[in-house]
């Protein structure tokens, strides 16, 4: 019963961790198992392979955070705000993770496309559908934005994506010096990039 109850779960917490300290390509099934304390057998069980593992995390990673943001920007707080909003809880789930491990470990999606994204496909295309999905959620925001006449930018679908790469942007900058400082940019680059109108409103309040 502990293989098919909880073992999957500790395979792919064991394995999202590892991946963010260390990277994918040197973790090992055997670490990985040793690591979430299950047997070896454990891992083929769940997990035709150890790509197929870093897919599941993925996918895993994805969905809390897809839930995350979707909380924040589709929440009835104005357009503006709710991109504050979600740098805001981006810099805070960095400074928890410092904390945490004493790194700051960055985006797994933004780590696993610098590392794989040349070397394995299924990979690849799976970052790439979350990427977009991510531009897709905060186009709707800015279109928004635009719609109240709060910024200048008129091509809300190149606006989305300069905001998603400045955002991983900055996470990285944070990973590789272990300072989330370098996240305090993040809100007025946003509004330099969509040319806000009246950016002193935008965080009245918070």
């Amino acid at each position: 019963m502990g293989r098919t109850s909880d073992a999957r779960e500790k395979i792919l917490n064991a394995a999202q961790s590892l991946i963010e300290l260390r990277g994918y390509s040197a973790l090992g099934v055997a670490e990985i198992c040793k690591t979430a304390d299950v047997p070896k057998g454990s891992f083929y069980y769940f997990f035709a392979s150890k790509e197929a593992l870093a897919l599941a995390v993925i996918d895993e990673h994805w969905a809390g955070q897809k839930s995350t943001w979707t909380r924040i920007l589709n929440s009835d707080e104005e357009p503006l705000r709710r991109l504050y909003r979600l740098f805001e809880e981006t810099e805070a789930a960095q400074r928890a993770g410092q904390q945490s491990c004493g790194t700051v470990s960055g985006c797994l999606f933004g780590n696993l496309s610098l590392e794989m994204s040349n070397h394995t496909e299924a990979i690849r295309a799976r970052l790439q559908e979350i990427f977009d999905a991510q531009v897709e959620m905060v186009d709707s925001v800015i279109t928004e934005a635009l719609e109240r006449g709060e910024i200048t930018a008129t091509d809300t679908r190149e606006a989305a994506q300069a905001v998603v790469a400045q955002l991983e942007g900055q996470v990285l900058f944070a990973k590789l010096y272990n300072n989330t400082r370098r996240l305090s940019p993040l809100w007025a680059n946003c509004l330099a990039l969509l040319g806000a109108r009246e950016p002193q409103q935008a965080v009245v309040g918070t």
